[in-house]
């Protein structure tokens, strides 16, 4: 199966060409380090760009000071990873191994030099690209969290950091590992924590925290003006960002979960042209996300708007969670659907301690060794199911019909069939959740099957059932059908495809009414909204 990025251990090295050297002199001064200085330090801006001209980088272990990695970077080498796009925050400390000399060329100069110079970019882009997949795989990083397994807090925080590809080491608590970390951070080792380098204790830890620590929360104030404000993060929303980028629109998008929407919690995508071999829909938004960063689009999360306005000269402005007001000339709505929630007595109490909407890694590592159930007939449903099977002990898929026949691709619904370990149970719904009082962990399920009473051992339910269009935040600002989908065109009485029933805002994607509701088609309807988005900035 494809990955995000190429092998850092198998990739050829290629140095940046000698014009590529002079080019990056022109913008840069020089500068010189003693051994031990630090280069730069996590929590830092990843506001420059260094290239080594003579000396050794090398990565240090912000827990014990020591030589992380065997590796280190020499003359024609430079420093950085994909943070360096978005210029967020560092994750680990760099120092000066020998007497050192560097170029330094401020992000801003360096970004726009990279613009003008594609082979340069493709170098750097593909070694950034390379070393994030090495972190994430190695779990390199400043960032520890402990004990997300007893804490649903800590879940969340892990999702928020899984689904973003922000390195991170997750460490059980009371685990040998674990228990050194607290030592060296001198912190209580009995209780969930997450911490960042061995003296920054994050409190009461939440996405938006570990966001604003890793810098990926961007600044946003509402005396800049946007071309296009693309409100969604899924495939719609990261085509649209790559076109907006490359057309040279202002664009920004925001997310309140990770960049990739639903789909980036799909395990593994086969249908998708270009990927023979498959392709996790994480791996293949992170993808497009990096694209859509080379152009200059910008991205913030975790931020969710909540409603919509329009000012007298035609501007609308976007109110985000956190009461921050963004403006843009103009909207495209792409922010996709969510599973909505079943009406089960005690499933809020379980979300999080057994009750899940997503199948990532994380949640892999909670069912490991364990029976799940999943209810869904669709192929999310079906790749969870695949995905889990080989981590839990047992699988059960239920489905409120009597066939998969019509939601699910025919490849899927017969890996699932000839799967050992995987049970489907047609005509099967949930009745009751069950666990103790205080709701600490979901421990099993009682079903109806065809009518009769089953229980099951399944101590971790997925919910894939059901869509629910993000449309609550447009304030009845545009037309919707009978679901809450967004109409446009002709339903809309628009001019255009995409255009919805207010001049200015547009929708594509799975929240479209009418629309196809598979990734090809999203990504297909992101990328040819902004020709139109495009028109209506230019004419207004």
């Amino acid at each position: 199966m494809e990955s995000l990025a190429d092998d850092l251990r198998q990739m050829r090295r290629t140095p940046l060409h000698d014009d590529h050297v002079e080019a990056i002199r022109a913008i840069a001064t020089e500068k010189n380090y003693e051994v031990g200085d630090p280069v730069i330090n996590p929590g830092d801006r990843m506001d420059r760009f260094v290239y080594v001209l003579e000396g050794e980088i090398e990565v240090v272990d912000p827990f014990s000071g020591e030589r992380m990695l065997e590796s280190t970077l020499g003359p024609s080498q430079f420093m950085g990873e994909i943070s360096f796009l978005s210029g967020a925050n560092v994750t680990l400390p760099m120092r000066a191994a020998k007497q050192t000399r560097t170029l330094e060329a401020p992000r801003p100069a360096m970004l726009e030099l990279m613009a003008k110079i594609p082979e340069m970019s493709d170098i750097i882009i593909s070694v950034f690209a390379a070393r994030r997949r090495r972190q994430l795989e190695d779990n390199d990083s400043s960032l520890k969290i402990i004990g997300a397994e007893r804490s649903p807090e800590l879940q969340r925080v892990v999702a928020f950091a899984t689904r973003n590809k922000i390195p991170f080491e997750s460490l059980e608590l009371d685990s040998a590992e674990a228990n050194a970390e607290a030592k060296a951070c001198k912190i209580s080792h009995s209780e969930p924590v997450v911490v960042f380098g061995k003296d920054k204790v994050i409190e009461d830890a939440t996405p938006r925290k570990i966001a604003q620590l890793i810098g990926i929360d961007q600044d946003i104030t509402d005396e800049e003006t946007l071309d296009v404000l693309i409100v969604g993060g899924g495939p719609a929303g990261i085509a649209a960002a790559v076109y907006a980028g490359a057309e040279g629109l202002c664009a920004m998008v925001v997310d309140d979960v990770a960049v990739g929407g639903q789909a980036g919690t799909s395990s593994r995508i086969e249908n998708y042209m270009g990927f023979p071999t498959g392709i996790s829909g994480s791996d293949l938004l992170w993808r497009g996300h990096i694209q859509a960063m080379k152009f200059g689009t910008r991205f913030a999360v975790p931020r969710r708007a909540t409603a919509v306005s329009q000012r007298e000269d035609g501007v609308f402005c976007v109110t985000l969670d956190c009461k921050t007001v963004v403006c843009a000339r103009s909207i495209l709505v792409s922010a996709g659907v969510q599973y909505r929630r079943l009406p089960l007595e005690r499933l809020e109490e379980f979300e999080g301690a057994g009750v899940f909407y997503a199948a990532t890694d994380m949640e892999a590592r909670l069912c490991k060794g364990k029976e799940v159930a999943i209810i869904g007939g669709g192929n999310s449903a079906g790749q969870a199911a695949m995905f889990l099977s080989r981590h839990a002990s047992h699988v059960h898929l239920l489905v409120r019909g009597k066939s998969l026949a019509a939601s699910m691709s025919s490849y899927l619904s017969s890996r699932l069939v000839a799967a050992s370990n995987i049970t489907i149970h047609y005509e099967t719904q949930v009745a009751s959740l069950n666990g103790p009082s205080d709701a600490s962990q979901l421990e099993n399920l009682t079903l109806t099957k065809q009518g009769a009473a089953l229980e099951i051992d399944a101590a971790n339910l997925f919910i894939m059932v059901g869509a629910a269009p993000n449309t609550d935040w447009l304030s009845g600002m545009i037309e919707l059908d009978d679901k809450g989908f967004v109409l446009c065109g002709d339903a809309a009485g628009a001019g255009s495809t995409y255009a919805t029933s207010h001049p200015g805002i547009f929708a594509a994607g799975d929240i479209r009414a009418g629309s196809t509701k598979r990734v090809a088609s999203a990504v297909g309807e992101g990328s040819v909204v902004i020709s139109e988005i495009w028109n209506y900035v230019d004419e207004n």
